[in-house]
């Protein structure tokens, strides 16, 4: 009986990692097409029925294009951190709370600020590896970044497992039957989306891939494989950071229609900023990061523990 426990938890995950990449490989074509339409353009629209086909066309063309790598390139390391980075990004989506045929994590907030901890790590050293000025100062800046926000994507959600107790994400389901917490905690809210867009390196906080100063950041120096698993992986994340905050802010966990409304709902305000705002000035995010968000984030943190206690 155990051992068939877990061959069906195998095969669910795999059958939830090949969605994640349907996905993903969706969200590109719909990323294309949106920004088309605000640059008042068509987007991809030639290959199958307008354009359908084109995540499909653009997975061949980058997985059978020559494999190039720098000859001073630490070679071992430089091949292998595109894969961890796409594996960490991976594991995370084990914390979907489904009902069925997967774990319930009890601790599953900590999984997750441990698995975005790790990914600084992949970044970095692909930044390093490479070996080139260009990528070592993007994966430099991306490790600031990311640092410096995950102190205060930390403590924005330690405020609202303060109002539920509880480390496991299907509770948040259940304390917003009444009223979703996004109403309660709106100026956090949008501290953890703009949060969210620091950590997964997207505009306006996307130095690590300023393409104007660095060329093309920390993956200057990646193709075809490597490239495009450096890409899903950060595609990825930003369907999970999406549904995290579906989970949190919008009603939690739903097996409706409505929940994946949500869903694609936020992950296509991330391509609208992307349409819409223009790259931050570093120094002005770092400031952000630690003379803005850090601060809201304490005062909410200790507001909500008074209103947590005032209720006991």
């Amino acid at each position: 009986m155990l051992y068939n426990d877990i061959y069906l938890f195998i095969l669910g995950f795999i059958i939830l990692i090949l969605g994640v990449l349907i996905g993903v490989a969706f969200l590109t074509l719909l990323e294309r097409k949106i920004l088309g339409y605000i640059q008042i353009r068509k987007g991809p629209n030639k290959m199958g029925f307008m354009g359908i086909l084109q995540p499909f066309s653009d997975a061949i063309k980058l997985f059978t294009k020559e494999q190039t790598y720098p000859n001073y390139s630490n070679y071992m390391i430089y091949y292998f951190s595109p894969v961890v980075s796409l594996i960490l990004s991976l594991m995370i989506w084990m914390l979907i709370p489904y009902y069925f045929n997967i774990i319930s994590f009890n601790l599953g907030i900590l999984f997750f600020l441990s698995c975005t901890s790790m990914g600084v790590y992949t970044v970095m050293i692909s930044g390093w590896s490479s070996n080139s000025n260009y990528a070592l100062l993007g994966g430099l800046r991306a490790v600031a970044q990311t640092i410096s926000y995950e102190v205060s994507l930390s403590l924005i959600l330690l405020s609202s497992i303060i109002m539920i107790m509880d480390f496991n994400i299907l509770s948040y389901s259940l304390f917003q039957n009444m009223i979703w917490f996004i109403f309660m905690m709106f100026p956090l809210s949008l501290c953890w989306f703009s949060s969210m867009l620091a950590e997964t390196n997207r505009t306006p906080f996307d130095f690590a891939e300023g393409e104007s100063e660095l060329v093309s950041g920390f993956n200057v120096e990646y193709s075809s494989g490597g490239f495009a698993l450096i890409f899903l992986a950060e595609y990825s994340s930003i369907l999970f950071m999406s549904l995290l905050f579906v989970l949190i802010y919008l009603g939690g966990y739903s097996l409706d229609m409505m929940f994946y409304m949500k869903l694609v709902f936020i992950s296509f305000v991330f391509i609208w900023v992307r349409g819409t705002l223009p790259r931050y000035r570093y120094d002005k995010l770092m400031y952000l990061s630690w003379k803005s968000y850090l601060p809201i984030s304490l005062n909410f943190l200790l507001f909500f523990m008074g209103v947590k206690i005032f209720l006991i």
